[in-house]
Order: C-alpha cells, then sequence, then structure tokens
C-alpha cells in the first residue's frame, strides 16, 4: 500500500487547523487538497508540499528531496519536495508550509492555461 492508514490519519490530524483539507487516492498514493487546489501528495508514506520559485529554496536548504515519480527518470520532477520531518511533528509550523502551498496552487490555477509553441491569438481591427 503506497499510504498507509495510520501516516494518512496522522498527517489530516496535524493538518487538522488548515481549513478545507481532504485527502483524495490516485495513482499508488493520494493528494491533498484545500478546496479545489492540488497543494500537496503522500506516496510511500511521505508528505510532499507544492513549492515555487518563492518557497523551493528553503526545502533545498533543509535537505528536502523533490518527488520523483519515476524512478527510470531522475531527471524528471514536479514542483513538490518532501515536508521536513520536524514540521511534520509540529502542526503550526505544517500548516503555515501548507498554507503557502495552498497559496501557490492557487496562483497557478489562476494563471491562464498555454500549450508549449500554442500561438496567441489574434486581435481583429
Amino acid at each position: 500500500m503506497a499510504v498507509s492508514a495510520d501516516y494518512l490519519a496522522y498527517v489530516l490530524e496535524q493538518l487538522a487547523g488548515v481549513e478545507g483539507v481532504s485527502f483524495r487516492r490516485m495513482f499508488g498514493g493520494g493528494g491533498l487538497y484545500a478546496d479545489e487546489f492540488f497543494f500537496g501528495l503522500i506516496f510511500k508514506d511521505t508528505l510532499f508540499l507544492r513549492v515555487d520559485d518563492s518557497s523551493r529554496a528553503r526545502y533545498e536548504a533543509r535537505g528536502m528531496a523533490r518527488f520523483r515519480p519515476y524512478a527510470d527518470r531522475p531527471d524528471l520532477s514536479m514542483n513538490y519536495y518532501e515536508a521536513p520531518a520536524d514540521a511534520l511533528e509540529d502542526p503550526e509550523e505544517l500548516g503555515a508550509l501548507a498554507r503557502h502551498s495552498i497559496e501557490i496552487a492557487r496562483a497557478a490555477a489562476l494563471k491562464p492555461a498555454r500549450r508549449p509553441g500554442a500561438k496567441r491569438p489574434r486581435s481583429r481591427r
């Protein structure tokens, strides 16, 4: 099992102070959502939180691992980093990290989607 019931219950308990958090099973693990915003994931009993340029360095400075979904493609990574163990044990710190990840997810959802190589629509005059 990629996510044990005990680990999931522990993470959700630690995130109880963050409004609207839910868990959905997917792809052998599961996603953490705040309302409709996907801000974290649990895989092999490890919590990963969404990062961006504003937070990535903090996780790297603490030696946290990037989520790498494909063992045969270590160069491919997503914008999720392992949550620090000490933060996982402190609901206030974990809540602050989760709230920041939720804001990152919310901001990403508000950006207009563009396919790579897609042409911008022409304006009509």
